[in-house]
């Protein structure tokens, strides 16, 4: 069974994940203190069945973490049945709205400009660190420009959001899980500010069409936290694994320079090939089983995403990276009712950077290895350095 703190397994989880489907399609793992589904098949079974659902439980103590539970018990990802179909219709109905459109000629100018200052800089010899200039600032950008976050708080969503996943994590420590609350503390500060501005002054962002949703004030934090979270986070290490994926293949950059039609199918290979979340986990709202695995009431079960998007029952060649993959159902996005509503804007973040590195750094090369972020569930890294070639 893998050690989810091993720096080994952490650079390259994938031939562990094989021995694991090769013995079956479920297994109980005691370090992580639930069962794991390692199979697409059984991945897919966790995140559609019915009699599975995220039931939050609340951070421990629960009164050394008041705006952290605040922000998950009010998420959208948190909920289910009734409380969840009426979130979910109230945020898709806001989402739906034209946001993405609205959104894309600004994020393609934004990531246009970032790629060509860094590959400025990479031809002048001077350090061009893709995820510090360009994929950690694209994301929290487009996110603050979808809420229309004024300053301060805009320039500290990025922190924020850094801070509060690394909760996520297993194992985490004392002083980690403290700050995690603290940056909670001041997110739930500054968007229940934004919304008492917007219910005064409504214009053409999201948060303005939530309020005229419907939402209440905790709802309307909890479901800013979960873009801010689940859209940046996962952009950020999307680009980061992605663009590393086609360094460390050079003919399928080549590939996708010379073809950009190939756009499309290239980001969902990104997506698959080294998922930026590597594990999503459910609760039993009723006696189940996945798999032929028991899952009591009560008890929890995991998707490891990262297995299920190298499995061979699933996917052609699955550990070769294909830019013009066309049967790709990876689970990057999630599955079920509680699919992604941002996957639009996600993808379109993607895509704008690999367009922008066709245009201004089409020689890309490494100028040194990459930095991986010690972290499990968010899968990413810390530092991908280029060069012009």
């Amino acid at each position: 069974m893998f050690d989810p703190a091993d720096p080994a397994f952490l650079a390259n989880p994938y031939p562990a994940f094989a021995v694991l489907r090769a013995l079956g399609p479920v297994h109980a793992h005691p370090g992580l203190g639930t069962p794991v589904a390692v199979s697409h098949a059984a991945c897919s079974a966790v995140l559609r069945h019915r009699g599975l659902g995220r039931l939050w439980a609340d951070a421990e103590p629960a009164a050394e973490f008041g705006a952290f539970n605040l922000l998950h018990r009010n998420s959208l990802l948190e909920r289910e049945g009734e409380s969840h179909h009426r979130l979910r219709g109230l945020v898709a109905g806001a989402f739906n709205r034209g946001h993405t459109a609205r959104l894309e000629p600004a994020v393609r100018a934004l990531a246009d400009r970032l790629v060509a200052d860094l590959a400025a800089d990479a031809r002048a010899g001077r350090p061009a660190d893709l995820v510090g200039s360009v994929a950690a600032v694209l994301p929290v950008e487009v996110i603050a420009e979808l809420l229309a976050v004024p300053e301060p708080a805009r320039s500290a969503l990025r922190e924020w959001s850094n801070t509060i996943v690394r909760m996520y994590e297993p194992h985490l420590d004392a002083p980690r899980r403290a700050a995690a609350e603290r940056a909670s503390a001041e997110f739930v500060d500054a968007l229940r500010g934004l919304a008492d501005l917007r219910r005064r002054r409504p214009g053409d962002d999201l948060v303005s069409d939530l309020v005229a949703g419907g939402l209440d004030a905790d709802e309307l934090v909890g479901t800013a936290a979960l873009l801010l979270m689940a859209g940046h986070e996962a952009t950020v290490n999307a680009v980061g694994n992605g663009v590393l994926a086609l360094l460390r293949h050079p003919a399928q950059w080549e590939r996708l320079r010379a073809d950009p039609a190939l756009t499309p199918t290239a980001v969902e290979e990104l997506l698959r090939f080294d998922p930026p979340l590597q594990l999503f986990e459910r609760t039993a709202l009723e006696d189940t089983d996945v798999a032929g695995h028991p899952v009591p009431a009560g008890t929890r079960i995991a998707a490891l995403l990262g297995a299920a998007a190298h499995d061979p029952e699933a996917f052609d060649r699955p550990d070769e990276f294909d830019v013009g993959r066309t049967r790709n159902p990876h689970l990057g996005f999630g599955a079920g009712v509680h699919y992604c509503l941002g996957a639009p804007l996600a993808r379109l973040e993607v895509a704008a950077v690999l367009d922008a590195l066709r245009a201004h750094l089409p020689g890309m090369v490494l100028a040194a290895e990459p930095e991986r972020l010690p972290t499990f569930v968010m899968r990413g890294l810390r530092t991908l350095p280029l060069g012009a070639g």
